[in-house]
């Protein structure tokens, strides 16, 4: 009797720490770090250092043409794009280092991507940012360069337009 009370604890102790465990993942942790110094090398040919968009908000963003999460919220991702960068928000989505530059470039002409996409061939931007485990990945990072919200999994794109909005709106009455 005693040794099936003290399983049975000892299970729901289990279950407990694995439900926390996973709760703790996909909650977006605070953030305030300062991003990493990086450059994108992007499909077009250009390079892109994330220093030079300072004064801007930036949501950096890790995808793959082969996630289905990742193409689930383009629509949401290039609609966020479309409605702020007029206001000087910025957003550059890093291919993974698995994805084939061709693929990726095809992908980006059919969904019409109007954003920067940066290929990650050596995967020096991945490590930057301390390693992709799972995707996708955002991290939004302030005008100041502080990474201020970050998340593993799909957008919840409200949040992230209202976050956009209060620094556009903080940047703005900085000028």
């Amino acid at each position: 009797m005693y040794s099936k009370k003290r399983a049975s604890i000892f299970a729901v102790l289990i279950l407990a720490g694995v439900i926390a465990a996973g709760i703790a993942f996909f909650l977006p942790a605070p953030v305030q770090r300062q991003a990493p110094d990086v450059r994108f090398d992007l499909l077009d040919g250009r390079r892109l250092a994330l220093a030079d968009l300072r004064g801007s908000p930036v949501l950096v963003t890790f995808w793959a043409t082969t996630c289905a999460p990742c193409v689930e919220e383009l629509p949401d991702l290039i609609a966020l794009y479309k409605e702020f960068n007029p206001r000087g928000f910025e957003l550059v989505a890093v291919a993974m280092p698995y994805d084939p530059p061709l693929q990726v470039e095809r992908f980006v002409r059919q969904y019409q991507i109007p954003y920067p996409i940066a290929l990650d061939v050596g995967g020096d931007v991945t490590q930057a940012f301390g390693g992709v485990d799972f995707i996708p990945l955002a991290y939004l990072i302030d005008p100041a360069g502080n990474i201020v919200h970050h998340r593993t999994g799909k957008l919840n794109i409200g949040r992230i337009r209202r976050m956009v909005n209060k620094l556009l709106n903080t940047a703005g009455a900085r000028e």
